[in-house]
C-alpha cells in the first residue's frame, strides 16, 4: 500500500450497513418472551408521595407486574461532587417527588400497549408542595427546600477572593449578566434498555450508552452483584451528546425486573418521555466583569456563575469546574477570579451536553469581548487579535492554571476572516444601514479554546493479527455516529500496511473488551487512537522479532512492507505475509522461548494531560427589521484539532456541531411554568434547527499538532458547538446594535428580537 492512509478521505466502513437498512438498534433485537416496561411519572414537580395505588393496573389484560419503591430494594444513584447521600436520586421515588416526570412506579406487561394502558391506571397519592423552577426562585426568601437535610437549595459553593483591586489597572470595565439557557439533547434515538437472563445465571444488559462499563457498574452496584455477572452490550446507537453517559433508572430497573421474573424485559422511551426524563444541558447564569486598557489590552476578568443542576445533582455539579478551566479562552488575561454556586430546582437534572461547560465559558467570554469592543469603539476582530497568546509561546499556563499544549489562534482567525470576506461584509453592512434597507446584516465572531480528554483517564485497546491476515481491534471507547470504526481502522491499516477494510473494530461489549472509559469529552481519537497505535506497535515489534529469527536477520533491519508483509528492508522477496506470521506465532515448535508468542497485544494509553483545540467562527445573519425574523446567511468555521486523520470524519463532526450551535442560539429552550410543568415536552413546542434554518457551512481547518499523543491529534467532537453558538448570538446582537441593543439572551427567537428592537 503506497503512501499513507492517514490524512486521506476514505469512506466510512460503517455506512453500507446503515444504507442497506441493516443497522441493529436496540428495538431491532428480537428476544423470545420479552416483557415491556413502562414508567409511571409524577404529574407534580414537588410533593409528598404518601402512596401509590396499583390495583387498577392489573385489570388490563397482559399486565404482569407493577413495582413501586416499596417493592424494590435497590441502591440509589450517587450524586456528584460529594454533595452527600441526601441528594441521591432514588430509582423510584420514595417519600417525595422533586420534578414533573419523576418515576413513581413501573408497569411490566406482555406488550408495549398493555404496559402503556396499565401505567395510565396507576394512581400516585401526592400532596403538592410549592415548586421552584428557576435559580432565582430557588434562592429567594422563603423558597421551599428540595432536600431539607441540606438546609438550602444552594448545595455547593466554590468562592474565590473578591479582590477590590482586581480592576485597578483597567481604564474600562464592562459588566453584564448573561444567560445560557437550559436545552434538551434530543438525540436521534431516545433512551432504551433490554435485559436478558441467560442460562448460566448471568444477565445480558443491552443499553444505549456512551460507556458500557459505567452502565454495567451502575447496574451491578444497584443490584448488589459482582460486575462479572452482567454482560453489558451496546447495539448501534443513534447519538448521545453526553446525555447517554447517565445511567437512567429504567436502564437499571429492567435488569432487576428480568432477574425477578426470569424473562427478558425491554424499555423504550417515547420522545415526550425523553424530553422530560433525559438529562438536560447548559442552564447557567453568568455575572461577568471584564477590564481592559484603552488600547484593548485585557487586564482582568471576574465571573460569578450559578449552575442549575435540576432536582438531583449529578455531573452538572462539576461542570462549572470546566467553565472555569476555559475562562481565559485564547486570551492573555493576567488575573481571573471565578466563583460559582450549584443550585437545585424542581426540574429534570442537568448533565453533560456537547461541550459540558466549555460552550458556556466561550459564550460568556465572547459576549464580554464584543461588549468591550463596543465600549472601546474597536473592531471586534482587532480586539481579539491584540490579546491572543502568541504561537511561539506554547505551552502556556493561563490565569486559571489550564496548561494549553499548542496553538496558533491568530492563524485561525485570519483564515476565517479571509474566507468570510470580512471587510466586504462590513461594507455591505454599512451600505444597508445607510440606505434604510429593511434587511440588516449582522456579523458575529467567536474565537475559542476548548479542552478535550479533560479527565486524563486514559483508554484501553488491543490488536490481534488473524490467520487470514486481517486485524481485529478491540477498543474501550464506544461509537454512536462519529466514525470510530473507520478512524481506528485507518490507524491499524497504516501500521500493518493492509487495506482498512481488512480491520475489524469491536467495541461496546464487556465480554469482548477488557476495559474502557467510554466516549465523551472528545477523547476517542487521541486516547483510544493512541491505545490502538501502541497496541499495534507492540504487535509489530513481536512480528519483527519472529521474522528476524526465521530469516536470521537483525530485528533492526526488519520492516513492515507494502501489501501486508514483514521482511528485511531492501529485500522485497523476504517479506512474509501477516496471515502466515500469525500461524507461525502460535506454533511453539517454530520459535524459541525468548520470543513472545501470538501476534496480539493490548495497551492502556495515558497521554499525561489534556489537549486544547481551538478555532474561529464567523456567522453572518440577516435581520428583518419589520418582523424580528433572523436568517443565518453564512457560517464560516475554521477549527484546529491537530493532525487531520480523515477530513470527511472531521467535517462531519463540525457540521453537526454548528447545527446544534445554531439551534441553541436561535430556537432551543427547555421551559417550565412556575408550577414546574414542562412547557416544551414534545417536538412541536421544543424547536430544533432544520435544513431550511441552516446555511451551507463553509468549513476549513488549520493544523497545529500536539506532542501529547503519537498521532498529534486533538478532539473535534464538541469544538464546533463551542465556536458556533456565540458566533450566531454575536451576529444577531451586531444586527440589533443600531437599535440600541447591546445584548440579548438566547434563544434569539423572532419575538424576542422584535421586542428588543422596540425597547431599544
Amino acid at each position: 500500500m503506497a503512501g499513507s492512509i492517514l490524512g486521506n478521505n476514505v469512506k466510512r466502513v460503517e455506512d453500507p450497513r446503515f444504507i442497506r437498512g441493516e443497522g441493529r438498534y436496540l428495538d431491532d433485537i428480537d428476544v423470545e418472551g420479552v416483557l415491556h416496561l413502562r414508567s409511571v411519572r409524577s404529574a407534580f414537580a414537588h410533593g409528598i408521595l404518601s402512596g401509590v395505588d396499583t390495583e387498577a393496573a392489573f385489570e388490563v389484560p397482559g399486565v404482569v407486574a407493577v413495582y413501586t419503591a416499596a417493592d424494590v430494594d435497590l441502591k440509589a444513584s450517587p450524586a456528584a461532587a460529594r454533595i452527600g447521600r441526601a441528594a441521591y436520586r432514588p430509582l423510584i421515588a420514595t417519600d417525595r417527588v422533586r420534578f414533573a416526570g419523576e418515576i413513581v412506579a413501573v408497569v411490566v406487561a406482555e406488550t408495549a400497549e398493555a404496559a402503556v394502558d396499565g401505567a395510565e391506571r396507576v394512581w400516585p397519592d401526592i400532596d403538592p408542595l410549592p415548586a421552584v423552577t428557576s435559580m432565582a426562585a430557588a434562592t429567594g426568601d422563603g423558597a421551599p427546600v428540595l432536600f431539607p437535610e441540606l438546609g438550602s437549595n444552594v448545595v455547593k459553593v466554590v468562592a474565590e477572593e473578591n479582590d477590590p483591586e482586581l480592576f485597578a489597572d483597567a481604564d474600562v470595565v464592562v459588566r453584564a449578566s448573561f444567560r445560557n439557557q437550559r436545552v434538551a439533547p434530543v438525540p436521534l434515538e431516545a433512551n432504551s434498555a433490554l435485559a436478558v437472563p441467560e442460562d448460566d445465571g448471568r444477565l445480558t444488559l443491552w443499553v444505549g450508552t456512551q460507556n458500557v462499563f459505567g452502565h454495567r457498574g451502575a447496574a451491578a452496584r444497584a443490584l448488589g452483584v459482582e460486575p462479572d455477572l452482567i454482560r453489558g452490550r451496546v447495539p448501534d446507537m443513534g447519538g448521545g451528546f453526553g446525555a447517554k453517559f447517565y445511567a437512567y433508572p429504567e436502564q437499571i430497573l429492567v435488569a432487576e425486573v428480568a432477574r425477578r421474573l426470569g424473562r427478558p424485559v425491554k424499555w423504550l422511551e417515547t420522545r415526550s418521555d425523553n424530553l422530560q426524563g433525559m438529562t438536560h444541558g447548559r442552564a447557567q447564569d453568568h455575572h461577568v466583569e471584564l477590564g481592559a486598557k484603552r488600547d484593548g489590552t485585557l487586564v482582568a476578568l471576574r465571573v460569578n456563575l450559578d449552575q442549575d443542576v435540576g432536582a438531583y445533582p449529578s455531573f452538572a455539579a462539576v461542570i462549572p469546574y470546566f467553565t472555569r478551566m476555559m475562562a481565559a479562552g485564547p486570551y492573555r488575561i493576567p488575573r481571573i477570579e471565578f466563583s460559582y454556586r450549584v443550585i437545585v430546582t424542581n426540574t429534570m437534572s442537568t448533565h453533560a451536553y456537547r461541550g459540558a461547560g466549555r460552550p458556556e465559558a466561550t459564550a460568556l467570554l465572547e459576549r464580554a469581548m464584543d461588549l468591550m469592543a463596543g465600549r472601546l469603539e474597536m473592531d471586534p476582530a482587532e480586539l481579539r487579535r491584540r490579546n491572543f497568546f502568541a504561537s511561539d509561546e506554547f505551552p502556556v499556563t493561563t490565569a486559571v492554571d489550564a496548561v494549553y499544549d499548542s496553538g496558533d489562534y491568530e492563524a485561525a482567525l485570519d483564515r476565517a476572516l479571509e474566507i468570510a470576506g470580512y471587510e466586504a461584509l462590513r461594507e455591505e453592512q454599512e451600505r444597508r444601514m445607510g440606505s434604510g434597507d429593511r434587511h440588516r446584516l449582522g456579523i458575529g465572531l467567536s474565537t475559542y479554546v476548548e479542552v478535550t480528554a479533560p479527565a486524563d483517564s486514559g483508554e484501553w485497546a488491543a490488536a490481534e493479527v488473524n490467520d487470514d491476515g486481517t486485524v481485529t481491534l478491540r477498543v474501550g471507547t464506544s461509537a454512536h455516529g462519529q466514525g470510530h470504526e473507520t478512524a481506528f481502522a485507518q490507524i491499524a491499516a497504516q501500521q500493518f500496511q493492509i487495506p482498512y477494510t481488512d480491520v475489524e473494530v469491536i467495541f461496546g461489549d464487556t465480554d469482548r473488551v477488557a476495559r474502557g472509559e467510554g466516549t465523551g469529552g472528545s477523547r476517542s481519537l487521541q486516547l483510544g487512537g493512541g491505545a490502538v497505535y501502541e497496541a499495534g506497535e507492540t504487535v509489530i515489534a513481536k512480528a519483527r522479532a519472529i521474522v528476524a529469527h526465521l530469516l536470521e536477520a537483525n530485528a533492526a533491519d526488519v520492516v513492515v512492507m507494502d501489501g501486508g508483509r514483514v521482511g528485511v528492508a531492501g529485500v522485497p522477496d523476504s517479506g512474509i505475509a501477516w496471515g502466515e506470521l500469525a500461524v507461525i506465532a502460535r506454533d511453539p515448535t517454530r520459535l524459541p522461548e525468548a520470543i513472545d508468542p501470538e501476534l496480539a497485544a493490548d495497551a492502556f494509553f495515558d497521554q499525561g494531560g489534556a489537549t486544547f483545540p481551538f478555532g474561529a467562527h464567523v456567522s453572518v445573519v440577516e435581520l428583518d427589521t419589520e418582523t424580528g425574523d433572523v436568517t443565518v446567511l453564512r457560517h464560516v468555521a475554521v477549527d484546529d484539532a491537530g493532525v487531520i486523520l480523515n477530513r470527511w470524519l472531521l467535517d462531519g463532526q463540525v457540521h453537526g456541531g454548528i447545527a446544534q450551535g445554531v439551534g441553541q442560539a436561535r430556537f432551543e429552550e427547555m421551559r417550565y411554568d412556575p408550577d414546574g410543568n414542562p412547557l416544551t415536552a414534545n417536538l412541536v413546542s421544543y424547536i430544533l434547527p432544520m435544513a431550511p434554518n441552516l446555511p451551507l457551512f463553509e468549513v476549513d481547518h488549520t493544523v497545529t499538532p500536539t506532542e501529547l499523543n503519537p498521532l498529534g491529534v486533538k478532539g473535534i467532537g464538541e469544538a464546533a458547538t463551542i465556536g458556533s453558538t456565540v458566533a450566531v448570538q454575536n451576529a444577531v446582537v451586531d444586527a440589533l446594535r443600531p437599535f440600541g441593543v447591546d445584548h440579548l439572551d438566547m434563544p434569539m427567537t423572532p419575538g424576542r428580537v422584535w421586542e428588543a428592537m422596540q425597547r431599544g
